[in-house]
């Protein structure tokens, strides 16, 4: 993994400087100078801007701040467009119309030169070019910012596209990374109005991104993953990994023949079902999402391929979201009550899915949510537009602070995507018809026997280790009140009452405890299938869930009545 060199003066290089200075120059041509307002750069080049041609005035004023910001990062080369896509898919670092702007960054760069890509392979593999290969077409396939893709055959006759990463790529990528954090220490420190996105946490976490994407094997493990997960379902294919011909930065793979989604044309006259692959291409995706919780986070149309028989290949694997169960059971739950048109709910889902550093005012954001599902939902299910509803959530929920976690906002940007595809070659298609098995399932999940034996087992689990604790947790207090971090005032009528409350703490532990007990040795007797059963579940387990149950509820209304147990 790359790690982030924090450059001193002392630190830099030439070829440090040499970037830093194009870095500069970059921002400036494009505008962008007031990032560095804090350093009050404008004095020392006050002359010069002055001085500027009517055309450059002109490209200022037709350009927003944000485009301009877009251009620059594509002008600045590979470390710097893949920060601005990273940045796309994070709303929790910046505010929305920046989200917006750098999702339509460019990945087309040019090609590197075929000596280049024979050096960068035998250096990998340590042999010739031809003894890897039987043939190796010069001229590449696609070329994009990290690598570009050739067309080969392998010795045993196999079709293959094999990934080159481009020449020098890591130790360009760490200048850069090394350049970017100096700077946003700088900026954060010295630009307050831009200080607030923090961004030496965003240089942190996209040095962790790019160095997934650096390594190619990571990405063959994506596609083996996914292959994995739908074994058997002849509606799907993943390109075989190549293993052998595969290294950190080189990835070789099946060569896939097929029609890209988006020539519809060649759809029509190849006879491709186009409603077919429209329901199963959701439907793979929904898998991916809500079954799995492992899914393709960039599924737009040059990453699928349609192959005879309605088949649908899936290319480009390099960015990939994870969502645990807790987070899809929650994003459903959200789902669920704005399609239900209930404001209250959905607030309470929406504030449970985001973090925020300061808790924002309920009853207005609750009143917007009611404004947000007046606006989308009073058309039927099937006209709603999900890039339109998730545009119109970030709007609210940056109005109000709340930052949506990467891997849901990926998740919800995926199917977006998938969504705009599915209208292209079918215009009536429903996402959320279409989603509503899979939302169904999840929800019924919770109530399967098993589930909830889990749940309660480590519910308990979690009971016994509070208990366990409670005694070092008033060690610790008492410790504080000795050192005079903690005060505590107590009086004749006050000891009284807290030796009431002692007891009355002690009994609902005592009662704890036993009900804690009975869920253990119950999840135990339904895990291990001990008879007699009853409906197919053990009857002791079962009776003993039960007692907890009644014990629990006991409990909670002694607590209702004020300690009275």
């Amino acid at each position: 993994m790359l790690s982030i060199r924090k450059i001193s003066a002392a630190g830099f290089t030439y070829r440090h400087f040499a970037r830093y200075r194009q870095i500069i120059r970059v921002l400036f041509r494009y505008g962008l100078e007031d990032f560095f307002g804090g350093f009050k750069f404008n004095r020392y080049v006050e002359a010069c801007l002055q001085r500027l041609s009517r055309s450059r005035r002109e490209f200022l004023k037709k350009y927003s701040r944000v485009e301009r910001l877009r251009m620059a990062l594509e002008a600045l080369g590979p470390t710097f467009i893949k920060l601005g896509q990273a940045l796309s898919m994070r709303p929790d670092f910046l505010p929305v119309e920046f989200v917006d702007e750098l999702a339509r960054l460019q990945d087309n760069v040019p090609s590197f030169s075929f000596a280049e890509v024979k050096g960068i392979i035998e250096s990998e593999f340590n042999l010739k070019m031809e003894d890897l290969f039987e043939s190796f077409d010069e001229t590449p396939l696609a070329s994009a910012s990290i690598g570009q893709v050739h067309k080969a055959r392998l010795k045993d006759g196999r079709e293959a596209a094999v990934k080159v990463q481009r020449p020098d790529l890591d130790r360009l990528v760490a200048v850069d990374i090394g350049i970017m954090y100096h700077l946003a220490s700088l900026i954060e420190n010295h630009v307050e109005e831009i200080a607030f996105i923090r961004p030496v946490k965003i240089v942190e976490e996209f040095a962790r991104t790019i160095a997934g994407e650096l390594d190619y094997t990571v990405e063959a493990d994506h596609m083996e993953r996914f292959a994995q997960n739908f074994a058997g379902d002849p509606t799907l294919h993943i390109p075989e990994v190549y293993r052998e011909f595969t290294t950190k930065r080189v990835l070789s793979m099946e060569f896939i023949y097929g029609i890209k989604v988006s020539d519809l044309a060649s759809l029509e006259k190849a006879g491709i079902d186009k409603r077919l692959i429209t329901l199963r291409g959701a439907d793979i995706l929904l898998r991916q999402t809500f079954v799995h919780g492992f899914f393709h986070s960039d599924p737009h149309s040059g990453n699928i391929f349609i192959l005879p028989n309605n088949v649908i290949a899936m290319l480009d694997f390099g960015q990939v979201g994870a969502v645990d169960q807790q987070s899809r059971e929650d994003f459903v739950d959200l789902i669920d009550s704005v399609v239900q048109q209930n404001a209250y709910k959905a607030t309470r889902q929406l504030l449970k899915i985001t973090f925020w550093d300061k808790k924002p005012d309920t009853r207005q954001l609750e009143k917007e949510v009611a404004e947000f599902i007046g606006k989308h939902l009073y058309k039927t299910l099937k006209d709603l537009n999900i890039g339109d509803l998730l545009h119109d959530l970030l709007y609210m929920v940056t109005r109000h602070r709340l930052r949506i976690p990467p891997d849901i906002f990926l998740m919800m940007k995926a199917l977006a995507t998938i969504e705009g595809i599915a209208r292209q070659l079918e215009p009536d298609f429903d996402m959320i018809e279409q989603a509503a098995p899979f939302i169904r399932q999840i929800k019924l999940e919770r109530l399967r026997p098993l589930r909830i034996t889990e749940d309660l087992y480590s519910l308990s689990i979690e009971l016994i280790g509070l208990i366990r604790r409670f005694p070092e947790d008033v060690t610790e207090i008492f410790r504080l009140i000795r050192e005079q971090k903690l005060g505590l005032k107590l009086d004749d009528k006050s000891l009284e009452q807290l030796c009431v409350n002692r007891d009355k703490a002690a009994n609902r532990i005592s009662w704890a405890v036993i009900q804690a007990a009975l869920l253990a040795a119950s999840a135990v007797f339904i895990t291990a299938e001990t008879p007699p059963f009853v409906f197919g579940v053990s009857l002791l387990g079962l009776a003993g869930m039960i007692l907890a149950g009644v014990m629990g509820v006991w409990l909670l209304l002694a607590m209702v009545r004020k300690g009275r147990l």
